[in-house]
């Protein structure tokens, strides 16, 4: 079991097998560019992923180590936010803050999973919501004047549901 040793933005060191972060293109591109393994003794730095987040990145590779990977873009499947395990569920019940963060780091570390399912979690918390019930879920102000809303209704109204 080859392993490698990992560090976080923010100085800690995490001691990972390779085989679960191959999901993360980037990190296998990076064992093979720069020949990585279990003898090297100087971490890979991940200067944009902080302790807590690379511990849950790693925590989800660990668990999904035996998923098949994920399709690259298949333009016939439905894009579903329906889809979820329950093991995913469970693991994404964070604070926003969190999610988001998660979202930046399998953005970052290309793991295609991790990314689908943390954005499909977003939409569900999006779904069904009205502009106002948007805003307080995810604390954005409104900055528009009302005559600059009336507008955007105006032009948005063909996307209401009849």
């Amino acid at each position: 079991m080859s392993m490698v040793t990992l560090q976080s933005c923010d100085g800690e060191i995490f001691e990972v097998e390779v085989e679960i972060l191959k999901q993360s293109i980037f990190l296998r591109d990076m064992f093979e560019l720069l020949g990585v393994d279990d003898e090297d003794e100087d971490p890979l730095i991940l200067p944009n992923v902080d302790a807590a987040i690379l511990k849950k990145v790693i925590q989800w590779c660990t668990y999904h180590k035996d998923d098949p990977p994920p399709p690259e873009d298949d333009e016939n499947k439905e894009k579903r936010t329906d889809d979820i395990s329950s093991w995913d569920t469970e693991f994404l019940k964070v604070d926003q803050g969190t999610l988001f963060e998660l979202i930046l780091a399998a953005n970052y570390l290309d793991i295609k999973g991790l990314l689908d399912v943390t954005c499909k979690t977003v939409a569900n918390m999006i779904k069904g919501k009205t502009t106002e019930e948007i805003r307080e879920t995810f604390n954005i102000k409104n900055d528009f004047t009302p005559d600059e809303e009336e507008q955007v209704r105006k032009e948005n109204e063909w996307c209401k549901e009849k």
